[in-house]
Protein backbone atom coordinates (compact mmCIF):
# COMPACT_ATOMS: atom_id res chain seq x y z
CA UNK A 1 0.00 0.00 0.00
CA UNK A 2 2.73 2.42 0.98
CA UNK A 3 4.53 2.03 -2.34
CA UNK A 4 1.30 2.52 -4.31
CA UNK A 5 0.51 5.73 -2.42
CA UNK A 6 4.06 7.01 -2.95
CA UNK A 7 3.83 6.26 -6.68
CA UNK A 8 0.49 8.05 -7.09
CA UNK A 9 1.52 11.11 -5.06
CA UNK A 10 4.90 11.50 -6.74
CA UNK A 11 3.24 11.57 -10.15
CA UNK A 12 0.86 14.35 -9.08
CA UNK A 13 3.28 16.85 -7.55
CA UNK A 14 6.05 19.15 -8.79
CA UNK A 15 8.44 18.17 -5.98
CA UNK A 16 8.38 14.34 -5.89
CA UNK A 17 11.43 14.18 -3.60
CA UNK A 18 9.42 15.89 -0.84
CA UNK A 19 6.74 13.18 -0.80
CA UNK A 20 6.84 10.90 2.25
CA UNK A 21 4.47 8.25 3.56
CA UNK A 22 4.50 7.13 7.18
CA UNK A 23 2.74 3.92 8.14
CA UNK A 24 1.03 3.81 11.55
CA UNK A 25 -0.12 0.32 12.49
CA UNK A 26 -3.16 -0.56 14.57
CA UNK A 27 -6.57 -2.15 13.93
CA UNK A 28 -6.64 0.01 10.83
CA UNK A 29 -3.33 0.90 9.21
CA UNK A 30 -3.06 4.65 8.69
CA UNK A 31 -0.90 5.95 5.86
CA UNK A 32 0.13 9.56 6.52
CA UNK A 33 0.98 11.38 3.29
CA UNK A 34 3.19 14.47 3.44
CA UNK A 35 4.04 16.66 0.45
CA UNK A 36 5.69 20.06 -0.05
CA UNK A 37 3.37 22.91 1.01
CA UNK A 38 3.07 24.23 -2.55
CA UNK A 39 1.97 20.77 -3.76
CA UNK A 40 -0.81 20.33 -1.19
CA UNK A 41 -3.48 21.61 -3.61
CA UNK A 42 -2.42 19.15 -6.29
CA UNK A 43 -2.85 16.20 -3.94
CA UNK A 44 -6.18 17.38 -2.56
CA UNK A 45 -7.68 18.70 -5.80
CA UNK A 46 -10.79 20.79 -6.29
CA UNK A 47 -13.32 20.10 -3.57
CA UNK A 48 -11.14 17.19 -2.42
CA UNK A 49 -11.76 15.07 -5.51
CA UNK A 50 -8.19 13.84 -5.97
CA UNK A 51 -7.82 13.03 -2.27
CA UNK A 52 -11.10 11.11 -2.39
CA UNK A 53 -9.96 9.17 -5.46
CA UNK A 54 -6.62 8.32 -3.82
CA UNK A 55 -8.43 7.03 -0.73
CA UNK A 56 -10.82 4.99 -2.88
CA UNK A 57 -7.97 3.30 -4.76
CA UNK A 58 -6.02 2.49 -1.58
CA UNK A 59 -9.13 1.11 0.18
CA UNK A 60 -9.98 -0.99 -2.88
CA UNK A 61 -6.52 -2.58 -3.01
CA UNK A 62 -6.48 -3.06 0.77
CA UNK A 63 -9.86 -4.77 0.70
CA UNK A 64 -8.61 -7.28 -1.86
CA UNK A 65 -5.74 -8.20 0.44
CA UNK A 66 -7.93 -8.32 3.55
CA UNK A 67 -6.45 -5.25 5.21
CA UNK A 68 -8.00 -2.10 6.67
CA UNK A 69 -6.15 0.99 5.50
CA UNK A 70 -6.94 4.69 5.60
CA UNK A 71 -5.08 7.64 4.11
CA UNK A 72 -4.49 10.95 5.89
CA UNK A 73 -2.96 13.95 4.17
CA UNK A 74 -0.84 15.76 6.77
CA UNK A 75 0.41 19.37 6.64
Amino acid sequence: MKELLLYMARNLVEHPDAVTVTEVSGDTTVLELRVAPEDMGKVIGRQGRIAKDIRTIIKSVAQRTGQKVSVEIVD
